[in-house]
């Protein structure tokens, strides 16, 4: 699936712009002639006057822009180039992807979830074409033309660059043996494509053909589709349109690109296809890096930027917010609470790539969610947790990077290939735990999950314990059982942490652990029962109580966490709730335990203690939930009544 294509495109009119390579997008709207050109080149240059000078698009034409993207690390780093592009736009955009599997689930919700307005979204299958040479594919799938198309001849249907390398002249080394080419061949990192001619020549066939006859005595491709583009070309000159070399400037060791431009104004795009491209001999070099990082940490919530003028449809899920945000009132004390649950933040699923087993009858994944400030505990989980597990984090477009560049460095995280990264982007005043919860809570793939908290750490043999246990008490035939994990607490950043239950027994009496938050809130975790925990040798049932927040573990179809919870303060209370009201029954298992490890407050608990509104707001939140549990559960509601008026 050419594994080092990264796309970077431009669009202007009926064509398509097609990238495979790492490059950045400058767009000013323009289409530039030829007459930069070098004069030194093997063929009829004059053929690139033919390319049309248009001083300007129409404002609102719609360009089209397809971009070849398969695999999580593509995925990534296609986000900095669908920036670079929205940053420099002018037009309404459609994106024609074409993807495998992962790229589409990643993609897919990342566009849901960002909602940029005057851009479309469509998505082809890979996997129906030929690994490698996805983009000689590209005029099968038929994907929507625009209405009116540059005056091209009708035989110039592929617009390409020059190759700035010496590939092509075959001077390499020794032996070097290349594809043919015309002269020096023509880079398709970035190329102009016109899809209705290209199919009324027989496109497919005519590569097909090509490729099939010189792989009888050349074997296989080095570059994939660029040398069967170049074989093609050289047997058709006529078919090829020479674009000005600032659209696909190459960035290399040798000096020949920076022949191409006088000023950085003149380049529509940089093209590089490895981070080692950041580091060639060009003079300008610098530059690049910087424009390079300038789009890698920025933030994406600024380019939902409005075409004026140019009418277009929002998003449906963007058009129902702005409808449901009209109605808030800015005067009102619970605004930042109003308008937080009112808001859709990005998200960008599996940061990371990820190597999951096919999950068998009893596994279960870890689920929590973080912020940056939280970020250091992910190696001490991961030295707890050996199973699968799905992480929201709640960071800004720059910190995302930092959290990648954090993973890579760190033995530990960067040898585990089983957890799954979700990126949710920060956008808004409170922290939106439920739905950051709620995220991980969906991406998870085994039948059980245990939803945690990130500052706490099981016991080491909780995995394995946990799937022994859920086979044991038949959870398959049991469909409403929580697994209560009993929840302890150290105030000491540093702890000989128990292997034993009989160890954090010792801990308890010696007065260097506690059960969780005795302290300021006993009634989150009293139901639990410690006292019968110590002498507990089989799982008990207990029974729901005012205000109880257990960490369970549940099958993974369980009610969403409750999104309208933001910021601290019944967050959980309200998830347990929620199960008890569906009859979950909670079961007590007598060998698990986890110790959360102490760390500075969140900004969010300390409003809630400080502020006054602040809390007054959650009693309206609580109202409210109680409100929705009355109507989807009649009579059987009122038992939470007075839970939710004296907490």
């Amino acid at each position: 699936m050419l594994p080092r294509g990264r796309p970077r495109a431009l669009g202007a009119a009926a064509l398509l712009l097609l990238l495979l390579v790492i490059v950045f997008y400058l767009f000013d709207g323009r289409l530039r002639g030829a007459a930069a050109l070098d004069e030194d080149l093997p063929w009829d240059h004059n053929r690139s006057a033919c390319f049309p000078l248009r001083s300007l698009l129409p404002k609102c034409e719609l360009l089209h822009v397809a971009i070849v993207c398969a695999g999580y690390n593509s995925s990534r780093d296609v986000v900095t180039l669908v920036k670079s592009l929205l940053f420099y736009r002018k037009n309404p955009l459609h994106l024609h992807l074409v993807t495998d599997a992962i790229a589409r689930n990643i993609l897919d919700t990342l566009f849901h979830t960002w909602m940029v307005p005057a851009v479309a979204v469509s998505f082809y299958d890979a996997d129906e074409f030929q690994a490698g040479v996805l983009i000689l594919h590209l005029p099968s799938p038929k994907p929507q033309a625009a209405s009116s198309c540059p005056p091209l001849p009708d035989k110039q249907v592929i617009g390409l660059v020059e190759n700035q390398s010496d590939w092509y002249l075959g001077n390499l080394w020794k032996n070097h043996r290349p594809w043919p080419a015309l002269g020096r061949g023509f880079n398709t990192g970035v190329i102009l494509l016109r899809l209705d001619r290209l199919r009324q020549a027989g496109w497919e066939h005519v590569w097909m053909v090509t490729a099939r006859r010189l792989l009888l005595t050349l074997s296989a491709t080095s570059l994939a589709d660029q040398d069967i583009f170049n074989a093609v070309i050289k047997e058709q000159p006529e078919l090829v349109l020479l674009l000005p070399c600032v659209w696909n400037l190459q960035l290399s060791d040798h000096t020949r690109a920076e022949h191409c431009y006088s000023e950085a104004s003149d380049l529509k795009v940089i093209h590089w296809n490895s981070p080692k491209k950041l580091r060639v001999k060009n003079k300008h070099v610098e530059f690049f890096r910087n424009l390079y990082l300038t789009f890698l940490e920025y933030d994406g919530n600024l380019l939902r930027r409005e075409l004026f003028g140019c009418p277009s449809q929002p998003p449906p899920q963007a058009e129902e917010l702005q409808r449901a945000r009209a109605h808030l009132d800015e005067e009102d004390a619970c605004f930042e609470f109003q308008h937080q649950r009112l808001t859709m933040p990005r998200v960008h699923l599996t940061f990371l790539p990820v190597e999951l087993q096919l999950p068998r009858l009893y596994d279960v994944t870890l689920v929590a969610q973080l912020s940056m400030d939280r970020l250091q505990m992910l190696e001490a989980l991961c030295g707890h947790w050996p199973g699968p597990m799905s992480l929201a984090l709640y960071l800004t477009d720059a910190e995302a990077q930092q959290f990648l560049r954090f993973v890579e460095a760190s033995p530990v995280l960067s040898a585990r290939h089983n957890v799954a990264y979700h990126v949710v982007y920060r956008e808004g005043p409170l922290y939106p735990v439920n739905h950051l919860r709620n995220v991980a809570l969906a991406q998870a793939l085994t039948s059980y999950v245990f939803l945690s908290d990130i500052d706490f750490l099981p016991v080491h043999s909780l995995y394995d314990y946990l799937r022994a246990s859920m086979e044991q008490l038949e959870l398959s035939s049991r469909p409403k059982v929580a697994l209560v994990v009993p929840a302890f607490e150290s105030l000491h950043y540093r702890l000989s942490f128990p292997a034993s239950k009989a160890e954090l027994l010792a801990l308890l009496d010696a007065g260097s652990l506690y059960t969780f938050r005795y302290h300021v809130w006993p009634r989150g975790h009293a139901p639990t029962d410690y006292a019968r925990w110590r002498e507990a040798q089989a799982p008990y049932r207990v029974q729901w109580a005012a205000d109880y927040e257990p960490y369970v573990v549940v099958p993974r179809d369980c009610p969403h966490y409750d999104s309208r919870f933001v910021g601290f303060g019944w967050n959980k209370v309200a998830h347990i709730v929620e199960l008890d009201a569906q009859e979950y029954e909670f079961l007590v298992l007598p060998e698990a335990f986890a110790i959360h490890m102490p760390h500075a407050p969140s900004l969010d608990i300390s409003r809630f203690r400080s502020n006054p509104a602040y809390r007054d707001c959650l009693q309206a939140l609580k109202d409210e939930f109680h409100q929705d549990l009355s109507r989807r559960y009649g009579a059987a509601a009122l038992k939470y009544l007075p839970a939710l008026q004296q907490s």
